[in-house]
Protein backbone atom coordinates (compact mmCIF):
# COMPACT_ATOMS: atom_id res chain seq x y z
CA UNK A 1 0.00 0.00 0.00
CA UNK A 2 1.39 3.85 -1.21
CA UNK A 3 0.47 6.72 0.81
CA UNK A 4 -1.91 7.69 -1.80
CA UNK A 5 -3.50 4.14 -1.65
CA UNK A 6 -3.54 4.41 2.60
CA UNK A 7 -4.90 8.23 2.06
CA UNK A 8 -8.18 6.89 -0.05
CA UNK A 9 -8.76 4.25 2.36
CA UNK A 10 -8.76 6.47 4.89
CA UNK A 11 -11.27 9.15 3.38
CA UNK A 12 -13.55 6.36 2.72
CA UNK A 13 -13.16 4.81 6.04
CA UNK A 14 -14.47 8.49 7.30
CA UNK A 15 -17.35 8.38 5.36
CA UNK A 16 -18.75 5.26 6.45
CA UNK A 17 -18.15 6.40 10.16
CA UNK A 18 -20.40 9.52 9.00
CA UNK A 19 -22.79 7.50 7.85
CA UNK A 20 -23.00 4.88 11.36
CA UNK A 21 -23.22 8.13 13.31
CA UNK A 22 -26.69 8.58 14.66
CA UNK A 23 -28.66 11.76 13.84
CA UNK A 24 -29.11 14.35 16.97
CA UNK A 25 -32.78 14.24 17.92
CA UNK A 26 -32.59 17.98 18.42
CA UNK A 27 -30.72 20.94 17.34
CA UNK A 28 -28.93 20.90 13.55
CA UNK A 29 -27.20 17.90 12.82
CA UNK A 30 -23.71 19.62 11.12
CA UNK A 31 -20.68 18.37 10.08
CA UNK A 32 -19.66 15.30 12.29
CA UNK A 33 -16.06 15.17 10.80
CA UNK A 34 -14.89 18.50 12.67
CA UNK A 35 -16.71 17.38 15.74
CA UNK A 36 -14.99 13.94 15.81
CA UNK A 37 -11.57 15.28 14.93
CA UNK A 38 -11.71 18.08 18.25
CA UNK A 39 -13.28 15.28 20.11
CA UNK A 40 -10.49 12.93 19.55
CA UNK A 41 -7.80 15.77 20.19
CA UNK A 42 -9.43 16.51 23.99
CA UNK A 43 -9.65 13.28 24.72
CA UNK A 44 -5.86 12.78 24.00
CA UNK A 45 -5.20 16.45 25.21
CA UNK A 46 -7.61 16.97 28.64
CA UNK A 47 -7.92 20.36 30.08
CA UNK A 48 -6.51 21.79 26.44
CA UNK A 49 -7.92 25.27 24.94
CA UNK A 50 -9.81 25.95 21.64
CA UNK A 51 -6.67 27.82 20.26
CA UNK A 52 -4.70 24.53 21.16
CA UNK A 53 -6.94 22.51 19.56
CA UNK A 54 -6.87 24.64 16.51
CA UNK A 55 -3.19 24.80 16.51
CA UNK A 56 -3.04 20.55 16.78
CA UNK A 57 -5.62 19.81 14.38
CA UNK A 58 -5.10 22.36 12.01
CA UNK A 59 -9.01 23.03 11.88
CA UNK A 60 -9.92 27.40 11.95
CA UNK A 61 -10.10 28.40 15.67
CA UNK A 62 -14.48 29.14 14.60
CA UNK A 63 -14.62 25.75 13.21
CA UNK A 64 -12.99 24.08 16.53
CA UNK A 65 -15.39 26.54 18.37
CA UNK A 66 -18.11 25.68 17.04
CA UNK A 67 -17.26 21.79 17.46
CA UNK A 68 -16.51 22.46 21.11
CA UNK A 69 -20.19 24.37 21.84
CA UNK A 70 -21.82 21.16 19.48
CA UNK A 71 -19.43 18.42 22.14
CA UNK A 72 -20.65 20.31 25.25
CA UNK A 73 -24.18 20.81 23.81
CA UNK A 74 -24.17 16.99 23.72
CA UNK A 75 -22.40 16.09 27.00
CA UNK A 76 -19.01 14.95 25.66
CA UNK A 77 -17.22 17.91 26.67
CA UNK A 78 -16.54 19.92 30.10
CA UNK A 79 -15.79 23.52 29.71
CA UNK A 80 -13.80 25.92 32.48
CA UNK A 81 -12.71 29.07 33.03
CA UNK A 82 -8.45 28.88 32.53
CA UNK A 83 -7.10 29.88 35.91
CA UNK A 84 -4.16 31.47 33.72
CA UNK A 85 -6.18 33.78 31.30
CA UNK A 86 -9.59 33.93 32.55
CA UNK A 87 -11.08 35.20 29.00
CA UNK A 88 -10.10 31.48 27.98
CA UNK A 89 -11.93 28.17 28.48
CA UNK A 90 -10.18 24.84 29.05
CA UNK A 91 -11.96 21.57 27.70
CA UNK A 92 -11.92 17.85 28.99
CA UNK A 93 -13.73 15.06 28.56
CA UNK A 94 -17.07 14.98 30.21
CA UNK A 95 -16.52 12.93 33.41
CA UNK A 96 -20.26 11.24 33.21
CA UNK A 97 -20.58 10.97 29.37
CA UNK A 98 -24.31 11.75 28.26
CA UNK A 99 -27.23 9.24 26.87
CA UNK A 100 -26.30 10.91 23.18
CA UNK A 101 -22.84 9.91 23.82
CA UNK A 102 -24.17 6.30 24.77
CA UNK A 103 -25.49 6.21 21.75
CA UNK A 104 -22.81 6.79 19.71
CA UNK A 105 -20.70 4.67 21.05
CA UNK A 106 -23.38 1.51 21.11
CA UNK A 107 -23.90 2.49 17.66
CA UNK A 108 -22.00 0.16 15.06
CA UNK A 109 -21.01 0.83 11.38
CA UNK A 110 -21.96 -2.80 10.09
CA UNK A 111 -25.29 -0.96 8.21
CA UNK A 112 -22.83 1.65 6.29
CA UNK A 113 -20.09 -1.30 6.27
CA UNK A 114 -22.80 -3.44 4.16
CA UNK A 115 -23.68 -0.73 1.77
CA UNK A 116 -19.67 0.53 1.33
CA UNK A 117 -19.15 -3.27 0.56
CA UNK A 118 -22.28 -3.36 -2.25
CA UNK A 119 -21.05 -4.38 -5.41
CA UNK A 120 -21.49 -2.13 -8.27
CA UNK A 121 -24.89 -4.20 -9.79
CA UNK A 122 -26.28 -4.01 -6.18
CA UNK A 123 -25.49 -7.19 -4.78
CA UNK A 124 -25.27 -6.96 -1.05
CA UNK A 125 -21.93 -8.18 0.38
CA UNK A 126 -21.67 -11.83 1.62
CA UNK A 127 -21.71 -12.15 5.46
CA UNK A 128 -18.44 -13.58 5.53
CA UNK A 129 -16.93 -10.51 3.51
CA UNK A 130 -18.51 -8.06 6.39
CA UNK A 131 -16.96 -10.22 9.07
CA UNK A 132 -13.66 -10.16 7.63
CA UNK A 133 -13.25 -6.98 7.23
CA UNK A 134 -14.66 -5.75 10.68
CA UNK A 135 -12.30 -8.05 11.91
CA UNK A 136 -9.71 -6.40 9.84
CA UNK A 137 -10.85 -2.55 11.24
CA UNK A 138 -11.03 -3.53 14.84
CA UNK A 139 -7.13 -5.01 14.47
CA UNK A 140 -6.37 -1.50 12.45
CA UNK A 141 -8.34 0.51 15.34
CA UNK A 142 -6.97 -1.22 18.17
CA UNK A 143 -3.15 -1.13 16.91
CA UNK A 144 -3.62 2.71 15.10
CA UNK A 145 -6.05 4.56 17.67
CA UNK A 146 -4.98 5.36 21.07
CA UNK A 147 -8.52 6.30 22.56
CA UNK A 148 -9.47 2.77 21.21
CA UNK A 149 -6.27 0.85 22.47
CA UNK A 150 -7.34 2.36 26.12
CA UNK A 151 -10.63 1.13 26.49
Amino acid sequence: MNGVEAFLLGRALMKIGEQAMPRPESGPPGPVRSVVVVLGDVVSHPGTTVGEIAARTGLPQSQVSTAVARLEQAGSVDTEPDPADRRRRLVRPAAEPSARVAEVRATTIDDALAVALTGPDGTAPHPDTVREVTAALELLARRLTPAVRAR
